[in-house]
């Protein structure tokens, strides 16, 4: 059993952001898995989605349901082997879950005050050069890999660009070059239904010792349907009325939250008239869940990360001139039915890698669980990747 270990570098330099702003006397929160060798060059650097943290693998001492979000990935003898790499797993600024976010004191005030809605705009180019200072303070100069799915992806694909030289290997799983005008739209809906929850005070709500439950409620409940396809949400609920819906196995461990429960447990128990069916259930249990744990102030940054990405912008909308400066070799992964980063956002970033005539590899898995599917333990997913990194630790000497 992997043992996880929460670590915490802090800096007290600024960092200077996209936007022109800076954080001073910031924390970043991390945990690393396996061990570092002599020649310091098996480490990969993990980069989570959304809702996800530096928690990646392994379990706490004592702590009962605490595995990582991506366990099934990560740890010994699995897909990517911490018997053979050093894995890093690193909280971005922002989050609720250990490094500085909205729910911290502001240092440039004098009254003792959070951030709230004053913490300043992050994108991710922002988050990976704090992940590099993070790095340089371990004594790490060049990684194995960098890997993230989703909105972790587009951070290993941020990597690749920002410090071509400081990575080997770039997978990118289950993400896009950048949003869709539709995902956009389902961020900005999720995003208002926070910011008119009365409670939210425009941002300030930690000074009102209130939370907008509310609305982070209705944002989680949309951006969950989003995350499944619709073949697996009719299998496992379809038309059914009341009663205890089947989870898709290991999907409410693999989104990160907290108190994972087993399928098929009692797990909707939601007292309202309104319910009639299965679905309803759980999607009010999903939004419950999330709305206990999860910053409001930080799920309008990360979402507006997301919205931000877009390297190909300073190259006249070419992701082929964008691409390259990129020098890691590349591992895509996509699922067939993800609608929400589908295969072609991934292909079109392979073909402007083998435009610039880089080493690519893709594949493409035809899984049925929709986006959440990077999370979850498919056997032909996971033999990709188990391969592509027994070919990293070939190359690496480990």
């Amino acid at each position: 059993m992997l043992i996880a270990v929460p670590q915490t570098m802090h800096f007290d330099a600024p960092l200077a952001l996209t936007s022109g702003a800076s954080i001073r006397a910031y924390d970043v929160s991390y945990e690393t898995y396996g061990q570092l060798n002599a020649e310091r060059s098996n480490a990969v650097l993990i980069c989570h989605a959304l809702n996800a943290s530096h928690h990646v693998a392994g379990v706490y001492a004592g702590k009962a349901k605490s595995e990582g979000w991506w366990d099934s990935m990560i740890g010994p003898g699995k897909p990517l082997d911490t018997n053979r790499f050093f894995v890093i797993g690193v909280n971005n600024l922002g989050s609720c879950f250990g490094s500085t976010g909205p729910m911290h004191v502001n240092p440039d005030r004098d009254d003792g005050q959070v951030y709230g809605a004053d913490f300043p705009v992050v994108t991710v180019e922002d988050w990976v050069n704090a992940q590099a200072l993070l790095l340089d303070r371990l004594g790490i100069q060049t990684l194995a890999a960098v890997m993230g799915g989703s909105l972790g992806g587009m951070q290993a694909l941020g990597w690749a660009l920002q410090y071509p030289g400081r990575l080997r290997h770039a997978v990118v799983i289950a993400s896009a070059p950048n949003l869709t005008a539709e995902n956009i739209a389902f961020n900005e809906v999720a995003r208002r239904a926070i910011v008119t929850d009365p409670d939210f005070h425009g941002g300030h709500f930690y000074q009102h010792s209130v939370v907008p439950k509310r609305g982070l409620r209705i944002a989680r409940m949309i951006g969950h349907i989003t995350y499944l396809s619709d073949d697996v949400m009719n299998e496992k609920f379809g038309r059914q009325q009341k009663g205890a819906p089947t989870l898709p196995e290991g999907a409410l461990a693999a989104r990160g939250d907290p108190s994972p429960l087993d399928a098929g447990a009692a797990a909707y128990k939601y007292s309202t008239q309104d319910v009639e069916f299965q679905i309803e259930s759980y999607l009010r249990y999903q939004g419950d869940k999330f709305a206990d744990y999860f910053d409001a102030n930080t799920y309008l940054l990360i979402t507006r990360a997301l919205d931000y990405f877009d390297p190909a912008r300073a190259h006249g909308g070419s992701l082929t001139r964008a691409l390259a400066v990129a020098k890691a070799k590349f591992l895509l992964v996509s699922f067939v039915t993800d609608w929400r980063f589908a295969p072609a956002r991934s292909r079109e970033i392979v073909k402007a890698l083998l435009d610039n005539q880089r080493d690519v590899s893709y594949a493409e898995i035809d899984a049925p669980h929709g986006h959440d599917a990077f999370l979850l333990d498919d056997p032909r997913y996971h033999s990709v990747v188990r391969a592509y990194f027994n070919n990293v630790a070939q190359e690496v000497g480990v």
